[in-house]
């Protein structure tokens, strides 16, 4: 069976930036990884990670490209097949790369196809828009809806007199 995905960027601009890719659902998360960096014109040579996401593209577990733990228990893209993340009732995934620019691309599975007889996969095969010089920045801000107050704990910062602290502790 043939995965086919559209990759979109996640851009500020308006034009649509995005690229459908197929590829055979037992590949690895490493062959999509090397197919999405060359069709939007990257060499590959940096960090990345794919995460599992839902259908609100909210970001779950990471896999990544290196181990970089301590304890090397990373997900690995190497070692994970596309059909053990990607199916028909999960088909999202949010794949960054370089962790330094934060390129961001939205990861959706459109259609599970057969394979064709002929064909060499993985396969590019739509193109829309021309990749930026720069990534486009992100803003990162808190969720409105969010209950987080910076001052719930009760702690007066400006109010010396009684942080408990001793300046004279050394």
């Amino acid at each position: 069976m043939v995965y086919r995905f559209r990759v979109i960027l996640d851009n500020d601009t308006d034009e649509d930036i995005f690229r459908d890719l197929e590829i055979l659902k037992s590949d690895t998360l490493e062959d999509l990884h090397n197919i999405v960096t060359q069709s939007f014109g990257f060499d590959g040579t940096e960090m990345a990670s794919f995460y599992i996401s839902n259908d609100q593209w909210d970001q779950g577990e990471e896999i990544s490209l290196f181990d970089l733990s301590e304890d090397s228990s990373a997900r690995l893209m190497n070692e994970t097949t596309l059909d053990n993340v990607v199916h028909e009732k999960s088909t999202k995934l949010i794949y960054v790369y370089d962790f330094l620019n934060m390129w961001t691309f939205y990861v959706e599975l459109a259609e599970i196809v057969d394979q064709t007889e002929g064909h060499d996969y993985p396969n590019l095969m739509f193109v829309q828009g021309q990749v930026p010089e720069n990534a486009p920045e992100k803003l990162f801000e808190a969720d409105p809806n969010d209950d987080f107050d910076e001052f719930q704990d009760g702690i007066d910062v400006d109010d010396y007199d009684n942080l408990d602290f001793d300046e004279n502790w050394n």
